[in-house]
């Protein structure tokens, strides 16, 4: 056990299974108290069970540390003060929150229910917001705290997640905004975009579209391509939110991190890379049509261009 982290509290949501387990033991392995957060469902949102929260407070334990179980969904305002309150109740303050549940309804826009939109949209957009917002208010009043968000590279846009992706480049903007409304507080805000395998992103569906995007045919060659796309473990993960959660990372605020494996990558925030400009009135579209291959574009390739019809 380390002591970095001593004397604080941290939430962290999902933590059940997967990505959030490893973040909740890497954070008690450094002294913090935890609250275990998971309703206990199947990858797509559906079931409960106490099981997996209360499992991984066993493991604290057993390690020496202090970890209380919630068992409330995210996808609630209801819940996501619940979640905050066991915080408070157990442990009389709130220091970190990782906001990393989640859920998987994949399906190609077109075969897309507003149902599968929505529950994606909830859990993690919605469920994100509605942790953050009670935790902020004890944040702000002892002016101190960490958020880390679970944002994905899928946000970047990939075939048949556009709940999803959506749902993950939303919480991108919300980490940048949160960044700017707290930070004078000494509270922080920052997001993770972490590639690994658990039984969210290895599910038969992901598989078969990503085997269509990769081109890969053949059976043999495609496992093999996938496993090592797909070497990166959930424990390779908690180290950068760990090291976030510290006093040694007060200056990063508002910024995003990708995960994979043992590397670690800094995005660079969005920037204009070509502009046009002209002395007065709007352009015209016979203008466009002529500058804009030109000037903004050139070089662009559609990444998704026609097919023939099959």
């Amino acid at each position: 056990m380390g002591d970095r982290l001593k004397g604080k509290v941290a939430i962290v949501t999902g933590a059940g299974r997967g990505i959030g387990r490893a973040e909740a033991l890497a954070l008690a392995a450094e002294g913090a108290r935890l609250v275990i957060n998971d309703v206990g469902g199947a990858a797509d949102g559906s079931g409960i069970s106490q099981t997996p929260a209360a499992e991984v407070c066993g493991e604290i334990s057993n390690m020496g540390g202090e970890a209380v179980p919630n068992y409330d969904s995210v996808a609630t305002p209801e819940g996501g003060e619940n979640i905050i309150k066991t915080a408070i109740d157990a442990f009389g303050r709130i220091d970190i929150l990782v906001n990393n549940a989640g859920i998987l309804r994949d399906r190609m826009l077109f075969n897309m229910t507003e149902e599968e939109w929505d529950l994606v949209i909830k859990v993690h957009l919605y469920g994100t917001f509605h942790c953050t917002r009670p935790a902020s208010v004890y944040m702000r009043q002892q002016r101190w705290g960490r958020i880390i968000n679970t944002s994905s590279i899928s946000g970047l846009g990939n075939m048949g997640q556009a709940n999803y992706s959506a749902a993950k480049e939303g919480i991108v903007g919300f980490t940048r905004t949160v960044a700017l409304d707290l930070g004078k507080y000494g509270v922080t805000c920052n997001a993770i975009r972490p590639n690994a395998a658990t039984r969210m992103t290895v599910t038969p569906e992901m598989k078969a579209a990503f085997q269509k995007k990769s081109g890969i045919a053949d059976p043999v060659e495609f496992e093999k391509f996938f496993n090592q796309t797909f070497s990166s473990k959930p424990e390779h993960i908690p180290p950068i939110v760990v090291y976030l959660a510290t006093e040694e990372a007060a200056n990063i605020n508002g910024r995003c991190f990708f995960i994979n494996g043992n590397q670690i990558g800094f995005y660079q925030e969005p920037q204009i890379i070509a502009q046009i400009s002209k002395d007065e009135g709007s352009w015209s579209l016979d203008e466009l049509i002529k500058i804009v291959p030109e000037k903004l574009t050139k070089g662009v390739v559609n990444p998704a261009p026609p097919q023939p019809p099959k």
